[in-house]
């Protein structure tokens, strides 16, 4: 392999109570992209925050182009050709893309004041680079995440990045979205750019990666050629044990039905006159795992919401809970029913990050935490502790900030916070995103433990191989509309996928 551009050597990083990075080495060579891989709490964001300038207190050492460097701060490794974009991207929503662009440094005239014309000039010219037309006056709101993505890069390009490191930079994307996002990689390739490339899908990595570092508790464990490795060698050598040992769903008896819909329809708040879901009928048994397949904007969060009491003006239709009708009209109404949503984005919608671990897991259920009247830390802190040793959530203690612990482990916490509340049904939207192959399997074998115990679950995911494994049925949604319905014996991709495209 060439002479790396960025090299990290025996990094070591203490945080209180925790050995974050034990002696961890990584190469970034110029015009390749090295994949880093390792499941959630292995060191993978500690280790690029030191990379990027947010750690400066670390033992190692870290070299740019041959030279040790120690950057105080996210600007010194700017100045050196380092930039990131984050997995939650960094854009002000209400500043126009332009502004976004050279936030903090934009060109200035004679004058002293901020020079628009040749900062939109400027942001035009490396939108163009990257093959992308929009218009650098549109508010970044406007955009797409796949076009904020895009936005981000050329920021990276404006500071002239020599590597550019991208954390799960296809969580959020559609399918074509990804497709741009690879091609717009392999440009930079050509261009010289080294990326780090972190990402839990394995087939991406087969797709993009020149080379693999894989890092396993803090640990570095070995950096090797993509062509000289499999995806299994690599699940291998990041969990510690083999592919083989992974979740396997077991069979079920099913009850009656827990919750069924009848023509539960939504009205778009902006357009009126259509609709985001129409005369959705379903039902879920005890039991039973119930997988919900889409493509993006085809209404599967949107159905969650809905049947949770979100949009209740402008939702028309029945909902039955153990085979009584039910009227919800409020989040509040969803949980006294006996229902629990695990949101799609655990870090707005499912957590406070900055509350401990403890103070999280309780959150729903303050009511158990009473002692006449006020709330009782010693009766909080039993019940929390119970839920974190039975979930596995690896934290220090229960005052550990859930902002600061891994993405696996904060699922964990939201799923611990709403099985404190009893539900009889529990909704998760896509409740493995972002997370590791190793946390993945833990929270499959939970949910099939919850079937087993005749909890009612229904599951979002736009991933076909994970709905395909938890579920017991799926139905398809296109455009608001069930398209079709499979019981396990006749799951298949190929039918699945095609039930799920839009109409032509």
């Amino acid at each position: 392999m060439n002479q790396p551009y960025l090299e990290a050597r025996n990094i070591t990083k203490r945080f209180p109570g925790v050995l974050a990075l034990d002696h961890v080495n990584l190469r970034v060579v110029s015009g390749q992209v090295n994949a880093l891989v390792g499941e959630n709490g292995a060191g993978k964001s500690t280790l690029m925050n030191i990379l990027s300038g947010v750690y400066p207190d670390y033992e190692g050492e870290v070299l740019v182009d041959g030279e040790v460097q120690h950057f105080q701060s996210v600007t010194d490794a700017q100045q050196k050709g380092i930039a990131i974009i984050h997995q939650e991207l960094n854009v002000i929503p209400y500043l126009n893309v332009a502004e976004n662009m050279f936030l903090g440094r934009e060109p200035l005239n004679v004058f002293g004041l901020i020079d628009k014309r040749r900062m939109h000039r400027e942001a035009k010219e490396l939108l163009q680079r990257l093959h992308c037309e929009v218009d650098t006056h549109t508010p970044m709101i406007d955009l797409r995440v796949g076009q904020q993505q895009i936005v981000e890069i050329a920021k990276a390009l404006s500071l002239k990045a020599k590597v550019l490191i991208m954390d799960e930079p296809t969580s959020s994307l559609s399918e074509g979205e990804t497709i741009l996002l690879f091609d717009l990689i392999r440009e930079l390739k050509s261009q010289g750019v080294g990326i780090v490339y972190i990402s839990h899908k394995m087939d991406e990595i087969k797709q993009l990666a020149d080379y693999v570092t894989i890092l396993r508790d803090g640990r570095f464990i070995k950096e090797i050629p993509m062509a000289e490795t499999s995806i299994d060698e690599i699940v291998s050598l990041m969990v510690g044990r083999d592919k083989k040992d992974f979740f396997v769903k077991q069979p079920h008896k099913y009850g009656d039905i827990v919750l069924e819909t009848r023509n539960i329809s939504l009205k778009d708040a902006i357009h009126p006159d259509k609709n985001i879901l129409t005369n959705i009928n379903l039902h879920v048994r005890a039991g039973e795992v119930l997988g919900i397949y889409g493509l993006m904007g085809a209404g599967r969060t949107e159905l969650f919401e809905t049947l949770f009491g979100l949009f209740p003006h402008d939702t028309t239709g029945e909902v039955w809970m153990c085979g009584s009708k039910v009227s919800i009209r409020h989040p509040e109404d969803a949980v006294r029913c006996g229902m629990a949503l695990i949101p799609e984005d655990r870090k707005i919608a499912g957590l406070v990050l900055g509350m401990n671990v403890g103070q999280n897991t309780t959150l729903a259920s303050l009511a158990e935490c009473l002692t006449i009247g006020l709330l009782d830390k010693r009766k909080e802190d039993k019940v929390a502790e119970n839920f974190r040793k039975r979930l596995g959530i690896k934290s220090y203690s229960l005052e550990q900030l859930a902002g600061q612990l891994s993405g696996g482990n904060q699922q964990k916490i939201v799923l611990a916070k709403w099985l404190l509340t009893g539900p009889k049904v529990l909704f998760l939207d896509e409740p493995t995103r972002g997370i590791d192959i190793l946390a993945k399997n833990e929270i499959y074998k939970l949910m099939d433990e919850l079937a087993g115990q005749g909890m009612a679950l229904i599951v979002v995911s736009s991933e076909l191989p994970e709905i395909m494994a938890v579920s017991d049925r799926i139905i398809t949604l296109r455009e608001g509309e069930i398209g079709a319905e499979f019981n396990r014996e006749q799951f298949s991709e190929a039918s699945i996928l095609k039930a799920a495209l839009p109409r032509e």
